[in-house]
């Protein structure tokens, strides 16, 4: 893993100041291989990767919690929304630390004054609350994620969806991993996911330069499996928000037999104002989608409610 500026020395706009401030508030992090060739500023994985001046901005539409997850948290680590479906953070540690990323608060360095309430992993008595809440949950779903629950070990992954899994529930793991890291996805992975059916996996990829041919077998290791794949994308100013690199990304997600599920509105998270676009020109992006491709490829234009009260369509939230 990059974890400071020596590493990117080939990036020269970025200095070891910059580095220091912006890290201060969000950490640095991304795995080898991930920038691929990139070389250009303007390449989006460079763009949602690496830190930039503007996240020390404030902005008036930041909000500390932008998706209500401390008002549906019953103990640390979960996440209850919805009657049939449970969340649960294994961990916050992530391959790549997105700049956009909704959780940005959670991580170290972004609350200096609490220092203990950003540890990036469960103590041993959260982590055995965690799993016995949802346990005795009645939810019909249960969802691993983070953080990345692939930044955990096998063996942790495993024993955290032995311990809730039951006959009539789902398991879905929510990761960045097999796009930002995609030798994560081994055999001993696959075959421990597999005998554990029924796990469905989302993804997380927001742009076709993304979709590199190690990102595609491991996708492709994934559906060979037997294991059901869906991707959820970010709408990004200057990153994504147009509808023909949309359709592209759409389209070859779908060849790769990953149904793309949703494309979320960027959440208001303190620091990511420069890749959020209003309701309105995300809504003409999506319309134009709609358009271009078959419902097969077409995700969901959702935003997830500042008041915790989960995912709604974007023009139903802003009347448009």
């Amino acid at each position: 893993m990059l974890g400071r500026p020596e590493a990117l020395r080939r990036f020269g706009w970025l200095t070891g100041r910059l580095w220091s401030e912006v890290a201060a508030r969000f950490p640095v992090r991304l795995p080898r291989g991930y920038l691929g060739d990139a070389a250009r500023p303007d390449d989006p994985r460079l763009r949602t990767a690496l830190p930039d001046p503007a996240e020390l901005e404030d902005d008036p539409g930041d909000l500390p919690d932008p998706v209500g997850d401390a008002a549906r948290s019953p103990l640390p680590w979960v996440v209850h929304k919805h009657p049939d479906r449970v969340l649960l953070l294994l961990t916050k540690r992530c391959h790549v630390y997105c700049r956009y990323c909704f959780r940005r608060n959670h991580h170290p360095g972004a609350d200096p004054d609490r220092p203990d309430s950003h540890a990036e992993d469960p103590s041993p008595a959260e982590w055995a609350a965690m799993l016995d809440y949802a346990r005795r949950s009645p939810a019909r779903e249960v969802i691993l994620s983070g953080g990345d629950p692939l930044a955990i070990s096998d063996e942790r992954l495993f024993a955290a969806i032995d311990a809730v899994r039951r006959p009539g529930r789902t398991l879905r793991v929510h990761t960045r991993a097999p796009i930002a890291w995609p030798r994560r996805v081994t055999p001993a992975l696959l075959d421990g996911l597999r005998a554990r059916a029924p796990v469905w996996l989302l993804v997380h990829a927001n742009h076709p330069v993304e979709l590199t041919p190690e990102v595609r077998a491991a996708l492709g290791m994934l559906v060979d499996a037997g294991i059901p794949v869906l991707n959820q994308a970010v709408l990004l100013r200057g990153i994504n928000d147009d509808a023909a690199i949309l359709q592209e990304l759409c389209e070859e997600l779908v060849s790769l037999r990953v149904f793309p599920y949703y494309l979320h509105h960027p959440d208001a998270a303190q620091g990511n104002a420069s890749f959020r676009l209003t309701p309105e020109a995300g809504l003409r992006v999506w319309r134009e989608l709609r358009g271009r491709v078959s419902g097969v490829a077409l995700p969901q234009y959702v935003i997830d409610r500042p008041d915790g009260s989960g995912k709604i369509g974007v023009a139903e939230f802003f009347g448009l």
